[in-house]
């Protein structure tokens, strides 16, 4: 009976994806740890494993070649891989795949709220309110404000959709043009100095390649407005957070609304607990409508891997020689 090692605990809510596993004849273990595994606790579970799908564990080289005599496939349940080191999985010849399209208008939406909770410091207030008070405090709309989106990739799009919505301008860095941004909404693409200098939110929906790792920086920071608010829905590598947490105390920026961390649990409270920070614990594909989605395509390429089919969203990443 093949296994399949499934490790993300909102993927055991499907009952679509696991019906789908049982139907395949796969034996299944769940993750009952409930977090993500780390590469020690991950190299005992997959050993003779068939197929894993995994949320954010720690996918590394020694999990991968402890897996390699059996392992046909890792499935990532989402579209962020750098949890997985896929070059050790491209020589191990074992392929990773992705669910695109599936936690896409779940992170939008969610950079979406952040801006809002920011903006009208819904959060404070909210606190307030449930302690007996009725401080308010005077927010900023987001209409007529300038959006910089730093990666137009489908979730960045699915931004620029909302955002054009609330009659924001928008403006946005990335190394492919969509020529459809530009018509539809009126996207205009410009450099990165560019657009920190001109935008009034950014909003950051780019991989954690070395090209992206720590793009927010003292030097980045210092371009911005004094009012402008930082979103980061992608990966908590894009930004240096100490040079992020000096900008936020000092006044250099106005405020930021984190989904990601460099570690997670974020290594300290320090910048999540400024009063002009807004976090969530890397919930952006967390919706129930979500979590179908990339359960179902997840399974789809376990079973396709099991059955000796090429899978189809494949990761595809060189090997560096």
């Amino acid at each position: 009976m093949p296994k399949v090692v499934a490790l993300p605990r909102s993927f055991s809510r499907s009952e679509e994806a696991k019906e789908m596993l049982l139907q395949a004849g796969f034996e299944v273990i769940w993750n009952t740890e409930g977090r993500p595994l780390k590469e020690a606790e991950l190299i005992e579970v997959i050993k003779g494993a068939d197929a894993l799908i995994t949320g954010i564990d720690e996918v590394t080289a020694k999990v991968l070649e402890a897996g390699a005599p059996t392992l046909k496939v890792v499935a990532k349940y989402g579209v962020g891989y750098d949890n997985i080191d896929v070059e050790a999985a491209n020589r191990l010849g074992i392929p990773v795949t992705i669910t695109p399209g599936a936690p896409t208008r779940s992170v939008a939406e969610l950079a979406l709220t952040l801006m809002l909770s920011v903006s009208r410091h819904i959060p404070q207030m909210n606190a307030g309110v449930k302690d007996g008070g009725w401080g308010r405090i005077t927010g900023t709309e987001l209409g007529d404000k300038v959006l910089g989106v730093v990666g137009l990739g489908a979730i960045g799009a699915e931004v620029v959709k909302r955002a054009v919505a609330f009659d924001m301008k928008v403006i946005a860095y990335d190394a492919f043009v969509r020529q459809d941004m530009i018509d539809k909404y009126g996207v205009q693409y410009v450099t990165l100095p560019e657009l920190y200098a001109q935008s009034d939110f950014i909003t950051l929906h780019a991989p954690a390649i070395p090209e992206t790792v720590g793009m927010i920086n003292k030097e980045s920071l210092a371009q911005m407005k004094k009012s402008a608010i930082l979103i980061n829905t992608a990966r908590g590598d894009l930004v240096v957070e100490q040079d992020l947490y000096e900008a936020l105390s000092s006044g250099q920026i106005a405020g930021a609304g984190l989904d990601t961390f460099v570690q997670e649990p974020p290594a300290t409270l320090d910048i999540v607990s400024l009063p002009n920070v807004v976090t969530s614990p890397h919930v952006g594909s967390n919706t129930v409508e979500a979590g179908y989605r990339m359960a179902k395509m997840a399974a789809e390429e376990a079973i396709r891997a099991v059955n000796g089919e090429a899978p189809k969203f494949p990761v595809k990443i060189p090997v560096n020689k």
